[in-house]
Formats: structure tokens, sequence, C-alpha cells
């Protein structure tokens, strides 16, 4: 009898395909939010069976490049699920589902502040209102030096007409 073969990112550890699989029969739009050790990425993108369509992208080096925002925290992941809700958006995409990957969902985190961002960025998300974290944590009132949400929103919105 022949071992059966293993998909190399299933081996790995990169992609659960149980998972995939159950997000690509909604036929939505998926939202795919990656934290990294540096920042976040957070996509949106539609499947095609020659690969996945990337509506489009922000992450950690595009806030620094359109409103000069850098870090790694709560406040950077809200503001880059902002962007992503915008863009979006002014893309034609209305409803989408949250893809996280291999990545666990915590109440309050990263992963639920850009899923929050991009609620109030203008995308319609069924998500808990539980996991959301609260408006002090958004507010960065838990970090040394906080950053201006109100004003870096509106830059953002700015930038996208």
């Amino acid at each position: 009898m022949k071992t059966p073969t293993v998909l190399k990112r299933k081996k790995s550890g990169v992609t659960d395909y149980r998972k995939r699989l159950k997000l690509l029969r909604s036929e939505s739009t998926r939202i795919i939010i990656r934290p990294t050790g540096k920042g976040i990425v957070v996509q949106a993108a539609d499947y095609s069976p020659e690969g996945d369509k990337v509506i489009a992208t922000v992450n950690s080096s595009t806030l620094k490049k359109e409103i000069g925002v850098t870090g790694n925290n709560s406040q950077v992941a809200y503001l880059a699920g902002y962007y992503l809700g915008k863009l979006a958006s002014s893309r034609g995409v209305e409803y989408a589902v949250v893809d996280t990957g291999r990545f666990n969902l915590v109440t309050g985190g990263r992963i639920s502040c850009a899923i929050k961002g991009a609620i109030d960025g203008g995308l319609e998300i069924s998500a808990s209102e539980d996991i959301y974290p609260s408006e002090e944590r958004i507010e960065g009132k838990h970090l040394k030096s906080p950053l201006d949400i109100s004003n870096l929103k509106n830059a953002i919105d700015g930038k996208v007409k």
C-alpha cells in the first residue's frame, strides 16, 4: 500500500486546508490578517482557480510610506485594518469573511484590532463584538507614546477616495 502524499504547505504547518476550504465555500471576499514579528499584513482577496486575486494590501511599510506611522502594536493594527477597509470599499467590496490562517484569535489582540479597523473603514464583517478591543486600547492609553487615531483616520480618508 502506498503512503499518502502530504501537501508541502500542510506538512510545514503553513496552511490549514480544512479551514481554507470552509472559507472558500462562502464565495465571499476574504480579509487575510497575518501578524508578523515586525508589523502586520492585511489583505482583501477573492478566490480564483489560477490563484487568489488580491484586491488590496496594507502592511506596516505601507502605513509608514503613506501616513508616517511605524510600530507593531494594537493601534497600528487598527489603522492597517481601517486603511484596508477604505481601500476595499472604494474598490467595490461590501462584505468579507476573516481569514486568520494558523493564528489564533485573541480578544483585544492585534488581529481583532485589525478586524475592528476594517469594520470602521466601511466593510461589513460578521464578528462578535466580544472580540473587539476596548476604546482605551484603540486610543493607546496603555502605551507610553500613543498615536492620535482621529487625525490619522482623517489622513487615510484624504488618501482614499
